[in-house]
């Protein structure tokens, strides 16, 4: 039955004539699968007057866009995606499918997936694949982070998976690439849907946005309390970062949850992170370990998260902290209160 289903797709999320990020990260990881299966990259884009980014779609690895350009799919619906999906999946048959784990991405596949009678791995930080079996190894962590769990769905196709974004790295663009656009209608009426989008409201917050920010200033239990914590936010606010924390310290209610980093949390990717009295359990570092340096200090030396900083320092987080703010304090001095350090 499975040998009938080939090739990686992608799901292209695109919001107003932008894809999202998560897509071009996964074109980037779908590239890889899809080589060593020796088949096709495909994206699938949907939507409305969206046919003029499928070129670009392709200048980021896919061999092939498949698309459906209609006014029902202006905005995301479940209902009108999952059928122009479920119609192009039973139509090429891929064998392996991948979308962006946001809200958007999760709704869909879990829909797509039900219809089809398939599996899902949901919040996927790692992906690879068994060419022999051609199999889809979809990783994440389980057990509260404790392991990485690898999951297979050996029985059923197309293998599915979402993917967390910032986890993966898009290619670069290389606009002399050559694909192919396949343009393809859905027969869906506006009489037939279930739901109607009246009216798009604009989240206004004034939260902390960590997956944008450059630098972050994380912060563990290894500080002892909330009021040792402030150490946290005042080196972070002296060097302009925002402020991050392990998921323990936000069930310990040190922060509220929209700062937390790892699996459960945001997935980040600054220029520079700091993790201060985080040990480093592997649903933390999924979340951080793309950071472009990391700084960890630890009393601990054989803590985790020394595995993946750029630089460790080896003591007590509440002796070196101090130290650290007292030097930036006195470069800020010298400078005139001007620091640049990205």
């Amino acid at each position: 039955m499975n040998n009938e289903y080939q090739g990686v797709w992608v799901f292209i999320e695109q919001h107003n004539g932008n894809i999202a990020g998560v897509s071009l990260e996964l074109l980037g990881a779908g590239r890889k699968l899809a080589d060593k299966l020796a088949v096709p990259l495909s994206g699938v884009l949907l939507g409305a007057g969206v046919k003029p980014l499928a070129q670009k779609v392709i200048t980021y690895g896919a061999d092939q866009v498949y698309v459906i350009d209609d006014p029902i799919l202006k905005d995301y619906r479940t209902e009108s995606y999952m059928k122009g999906v479920i119609m192009l999946a039973e139509k090429y048959k891929p064998e392996i499918f991948l979308y962006g784990a946001t809200a958007n991405g999760k709704d869909l596949a879990s829909a797509v997936a039900t219809d089809l009678s398939t599996g899902l791995t949901a919040d996927t930080t790692m992906l690879d694949v068994d060419v022999d079996k051609r199999l889809l190894e979809a990783s994440r962590p389980a057990f509260g982070g404790n392991i990485m769990a690898t999951i297979l769905c050996k029985k059923h196709r197309p293998q599915m998976a979402t993917v967390r974004p910032k986890v993966m790295k898009a290619l670069d663009v290389d606009s002399s690439r050559k694909g192919e656009i396949i343009v393809e209608s859905i027969s869906v009426q506006e009489s037939e849907m279930r739901t109607k989008v009246l009216k798009i409201v604009k989240e206004v917050t004034k939260k902390v946005n960590l997956a944008e920010a450059d630098i972050i200033v994380a912060g563990g239990k290894g500080l002892g309390d909330v009021k040792n914590f402030e150490l946290i936010h005042e080196f972070a606010a002296l060097i302009g970062a925002s402020v991050g924390g392990s998921r323990d310290v936000v069930e310990a209610g040190w922060l509220p949850h929209e700062q937390q980093v790892g699996q459960t949390g945001e997935t980040v990717t600054p220029k520079i992170y700091f993790a201060i009295g985080i040990s480093g359990a592997i649903q933390h570092i999924v979340g951080m370990k793309n950071s472009e340096l990391i700084i960890a200090i630890n009393k601990d030396p054989n803590a985790p998260v020394f595995d993946v900083a750029t630089y460790g320092i080896v003591g007590d987080a509440l002796e070196i902290l101090p130290k650290l703010i007292e030097q930036f304090k006195k470069i800020r001095t010298e400078k005139g209160g001007e620091m640049s350090y990205v």
